[in-house]
């Protein structure tokens, strides 16, 4: 358990600090740049584990609450110290875009203060998922449920793209044909991996269970049904900023100027 959980954190922060040495060497790229892409690749190599771990699982779970695969827990382990790496993850890239913009006179409590003002959904989100759904998927649920953990860990599919997306903002490619294809696998898969995934959860037990969906929240666990009520909110929220931001990048002219309050 403390092997995996020191494996995790240390592979996310080193991978991002190899990632932002090398941009910088090689590349000739700024700190702040640098800094901006390697927090985008982490997070999207983090999904391409967290679903491949996924499909695994819920390929190999026929009972989706008795059967069981090691990489449920060892991935829970591994993956736990990543939340905490992005939270100071995405302070940084907050911090060097405000020293982009001329902001270099900010303390570090005002610029910590505006960070939390303004990430403060998504911290609240990592911060949960350490302090809640970690004890949860690996203490509370006692070994069962491995395919349901396995279709959480799904919901990463929709973030290469989402990263993608941000990183095209970053270097002002709001217009290019790529931002706009990348736009629509952004809006199907956040709609498919994250709205769509809690109604499944409990549509797939209640097939296993043999009893009507809207009576599961009252024999699921209760640690299920909260998880369930403090994140799919958030998710719907998030889904509703990226259809308003597809809706309002449609009706953009083709050769309009970059919309830059992005930054």
């Amino acid at each position: 358990m403390l092997a995996l959980l020191a494996a995790g954190s240390v592979f996310f922060p080193g991978l991002f600090l190899v990632s932002k040495r090398t941009l910088k060497l090689l590349m000739g790229w700024s700190e702040a740049d640098a800094v901006v892409l390697s927090t985008r690749l982490v997070s999207s190599l983090q999904a391409v584990l967290a679903s491949a771990a996924g499909c695994i699982i819920v390929s190999s779970c026929r009972d989706v609450m008795e059967d069981r695969h090691w990489l449920t827990e060892a991935y829970i382990l591994f993956a736990t110290p990543y939340f905490l790496y992005d939270i100071y993850a995405m302070f940084l890239c907050y911090r060097h875009k405000l020293l982009v913009k001329g902001h270099e006179e900010a303390g570090l409590v005002a610029v910590v203060s505006g960070y939390l003002r303004r990430e403060v959904l998504m911290v609240l989100h990592h911060v949960f998922m350490v302090t809640f759904c970690f004890p949860a998927s690996l203490l509370w649920r006692r070994g069962r449920g491995d395919y349901f953990q396995g279709v959480l860990f799904l919901a990463e599919l929709s973030t290469p793209s989402v990263s993608l997306g941000k990183v095209l903002i970053q270097f002002q490619k709001q217009n290019s044909l790529l931002h706009r294809l990348n736009g629509g696998v952004v809006l199907v898969s956040f709609c498919c991996c994250r709205v769509l995934l809690f109604p499944y959860l409990y549509y797939a037990y209640s097939r296993y269970a043999s009893i009507p969906v809207l009576a599961v929240p009252l024999v699921a666990p209760w640690q299920c049904n909260l998880g369930a009520v403090l994140l799919w909110p958030l998710q719907l929220y998030w889904f509703c900023l990226i259809c308003r931001g597809a809706l309002r990048q449609f009706r953009r002219h083709p050769n309009a100027p970059p919309d830059r309050t992005h930054h």
